[in-house]
């Protein structure tokens, strides 16, 4: 090809975008460099002298410059040929990290995972959970996490909102488009301050007496309780067990406690449990997700990594 024809294709063909073909060129360019010449590399490429020739002519043609000098004088890069050579391990090398990626990604848990959890739960619970956190980074992830610490009235909202991806909580109703799996069970028992009248009786207190005074209940509904409530003086709600144990140890009201949260105050002397065996409660914390017909892999992992540490048969 003469220079005047050479420069008369160069506007038409100049390289602007990256084919498949322009990617196989560019690796016969790297052989043949690698190998020292066109004739060196047939037995790396496994095709023919004239064929390699062929194949450098159409890079050629495609950048619209000469990349090498070959004949009788040998073989030798062009000065762009030198910059091309540069610029295409660049490429090949990019590509193959391209590949690598994809084909992780392929088996890696990639997104953000919203977790919500009710606050102030036994240190058994929390174990459990940081054990599922464990297990979930030691799988192929790159899941960035974010843990909230929610009032129970706000978890099943959260989730169906989309707020949340995963809830851990106790709930009073069953929304249908939800799902609830069971994780363990939680003691709850009523309890007065060292300042209330009952505080010396307490431990054998009747129903019946409790009902006549004061009492603080939750903002929310509370699931598994077989307590007549309805008819006890309620004069005081709290959404939060901070702010439930505030209003206990004012020595005016008297109310339940989860009874891990309890205990230091309990071993202060500062409460006092009204009646273990009936003035008390059970509610059981469940892994809620919202109902899908094709669940978010990252969540599924995480669900069974939760219910494996809870020692649980999987979902």
């Amino acid at each position: 090809m003469t220079g005047l024809t050479y420069r008369h294709h160069r506007d038409k063909t100049m390289l602007n975008t990256l084919s498949s073909l322009d990617l196989r060129l560019i690796r016969v360019f790297r052989a043949v460099v690698d190998a020292g010449g066109i004739s060196a590399a047939q037995s790396t490429l496994n095709v023919s002298q004239s064929t390699i020739s062929n194949q450098l002519a159409a890079l050629e043609t495609r950048l619209g410059y000469r990349l090498c000098e070959r004949g009788r004088a040998g073989f030798a890069l062009t000065a762009k040929g030198s910059q091309l050579l540069h610029a295409s391990r660049q490429l090949l090398d990019a590509a193959e990290a391209f590949c690598v990626e994809a084909r992780q990604l392929e088996r890696k848990l990639v997104g953000q995972l919203r977790i919500g959890v009710v606050g102030h739960t036994t240190m058994r619970a929390h174990a459990r959970l940081s054990e599922t956190i464990r297990r979930f980074r030691q799988r192929e992830e790159a899941v960035e996490l974010v843990l909230s610490m929610l009032a129970p009235g706000t978890l099943e909202e959260a989730l169906i909102n989309g707020e949340i991806h995963l809830g851990i909580g106790y709930f009073w109703h069953r929304a249908p488009s939800l799902q609830y799996l069971p994780l363990f069970t939680e003691h709850q028992l009523a309890y007065c301050s060292q300042e209330h009248p009952l505080f010396r009786q307490a431990g054998n207190m009747a129903v019946e007496e409790a009902a006549r005074h004061d009492w603080a209940w939750r903002s929310y509904p509370l699931p598994d309780i077989q307590l007549p409530v309805e008819s006890w003086r309620i004069t005081a709600r709290a959404d939060n067990m901070e702010a439930m144990a505030v209003l206990i140890l004012s020595g005016h009201h008297l109310g339940f406690l989860p009874e891990h949260f309890a205990r230091p105050m309990v071993e202060q002397g500062l409460l006092r449990a009204l009646n273990p065996a009936l003035l008390c409660y059970h509610p059981t914390f469940h892994m809620v997700t919202r109902q899908s017909a094709r669940q978010s892999e990252v969540v599924c992992a995480f669900m069974q990594d939760l219910l494996t540490a809870h020692q649980l048969p999987p979902a």
